[in-house]
């Protein structure tokens, strides 16, 4: 038979035992159940969804909308979601086959989904083996109905949505150093998990079509469910497996027709992907204790020699223990301004406390020397963090390269500001580099130095350029990812232990290797 209609469903109508003969033996016709539709007791069903509910411990997400829908029932009108009185709909089959090819080739185990247990109830159901197995029809049918139930909840849910909450996750692993609460490390804009719209697809809509649909569509999840299939790896199957779910995720995943600044923290790498190139560098980011938060912003603008204004947290967890120290402040080029006044303190006078007060601000004068190196690329977030060059160019001959307080160091600033800049004649390219301290290309830009050779340093020939249009940059975390420039899964360590956290947040999901 086709899906069921719940809408003309009333079981206490339906389950009514017949009387005469003719229409006993219509029914018996009629009914997949044969004979045992006659064993139908309202009653009796009625309470076992109720207990099917009671027993339920789960505490998904995904589950609880199901837990309350069968919890609810008081009467059986509208209740069975997967059978009626003639027998138990061909969904439920197709669902099984459904779970039992697709769950593995997504990375997902099938027992998360109840496959052993669906497949046992449909198998007594099919052979009509209620007798020879000593169990009850009426105990049969609302198990198979709320597994079914739960495991179509469950997977078109995960599938679309994820099976975790990135934002929950994340945002609870890490204190701040100075014990206030915990940092803010997923900072994407999150879609909410939608749970009733699968169980009124369920009720009423085109189940399986939703079921189908319910897969990633992201060129990133079919990278990695390709990879999945052609490795026997296990370790390697687990990694693609975690990366898979965060595909899953409703955010704005770093795919655009135009161009876009993909920064991977995981693989410590920048891609700046144009319509018909990459440019790819190394990158240095945050450290263990202070790491670089996920997000997508735009890159608006670029600052040439830049004056680094330190930020807070940083002053109280690293400067203000120099309180005093001159020659600190000196040899950092730093200097300490009132914010109410303007002024330059002299550090000698400055205490500790206060440093700490945020009534002064400490910044670091901009050129050679100067922490964001000579050029920095701005984009709106909420925690003061950027892409910029770097005073210790050492750093990017490291295999790791988690150093920073937050922000990116790139390894090729200039390349990086001509993708940003692409309209930027030669000769202003020129000046770009020359305020860079990099030797220019052009004759006049040769003939400029020489007639500057005395003038002190740095240059300021360009100090900032707006970025127009905007180009989206995502900080993301993925230890197996399609390289933007050849398309082939690359693979790397986890170094914020991220897939630790989400394998430990899904294992019941996770495909067994």
């Amino acid at each position: 038979m086709n899906r069921l209609s719940t809408v003309t469903l009333s079981l206490i109508i339906l389950l009514t035992a017949c009387t005469g003969g003719h229409q006993e033996q219509q029914e018996d016709e009629l009914s997949a159940f044969g004979t045992y539709v006659y064993q139908l007791d309202t009653v009796k069903l009625t309470n076992n969804f109720a207990l099917e509910a009671k027993r339920d411990t789960s505490r998904w997400a995904a589950d609880q909308d199901v837990r309350q829908r069968y919890a609810d029932c008081k009467v059986l009108e509208g209740t069975p979601l997967w059978f009626s009185r003639m027998g138990v709909s061909e969904d439920a089959d197709s669902l099984l086959a459904f779970l039992r090819r697709e769950a593995p080739l997504n990375g997902l185990d099938t027992l998360a989904f109840f496959v052993p247990q669906i497949a046992a109830d449909l198998s007594i159901v099919h052979s009509l083996a209620f007798d020879s197995l000593g169990v009850d029809i009426n105990d049969v049918l609302p198990r198979l109905d709320y597994c079914l139930s739960k495991a179509y909840v469950r997977y078109t849910v995960g599938q679309r949505y994820g099976f975790v909450r990135p934002d929950k996750l994340f945002n609870h692993l890490q204190m701040k150093s100075d014990g206030s609460g915990y940092a803010r490390l997923f900072d994407y804009e999150l879609k909410a998990h939608d749970y009733k719209q699968a169980l009124e697809q369920i009720s009423g809509g085109n189940r399986m079509g939703f079921l189908a649909e319910s897969k990633p569509s992201s060129p990133i999840y079919e990278a990695l469910q390709q990879r999945l299939a052609q490795t026997s790896s296990k370790d390697e199957r687990k990694k693609l497996a975690v990366n898979m779910e965060r595909s899953r995720w409703q955010v704005t995943q770093p795919v655009s027709p135009g161009r876009m600044v993909v920064v991977n923290i995981a693989s410590q790498q920048l891609w700046a992907v144009g319509p018909d190139s990459v440019l790819n560098m190394r990158i240095c980011c945050g450290a263990s204790a202070t790491k670089t938060p996920l997000l997508i912003s735009s890159i608006s603008h670029i600052q040439v020699n830049p004056e680094w204004v330190i930020p807070f947290n940083i002053v109280k967890t690293d400067v203000a223990r120099h309180a005093g120290d001159s020659s600190y402040f000196a040899r950092n080029h730093y200097s300490i301004i009132d914010r109410s006044s303007g002024d330059t303190l002299n550090p000698v006078r400055v205490s500790s406390e206060s440093l700490q007060s945020g009534k002064l601000r400490v910044s670091q004068k901009g050129g050679a020397g100067n922490s964001l190196g000579r050029i920095v690329f701005r984009f709106q977030n909420n925690f003061s963090v950027y892409l910029h060059d770097t005073n210790n160019r050492g750093a990017f001959q490291r295999d790791r390269r988690t150093l920073s307080h937050g922000c990116v160091r790139v390894q090729d600033p200039f390349g990086l500001a001509c993708f940003l800049l692409p309209d930027l004649d030669e000769r202003t390219l020129d000046r770009l580099r020359i305020s860079m301290d990099i030797p220019p290309v052009t004759d006049k830009g040769r003939e400029y130095l020489d007639e500057h050779a005395e003038d002190p340093r740095p240059f300021r020939l360009v100090n900032h350029r707006d970025v127009s249009p905007q180009v989206p940059v995502y900080l993301i975390y993925y230890t197996a990812y399609p390289n933007p420039a050849s398309g082939v899964i690359d693979l790397w360590p986890d170094i914020y232990g991220y897939d630790a956290a989400i394998t430990g947040a899904i294992k019941p999901f996770l495909l067994k290797q």
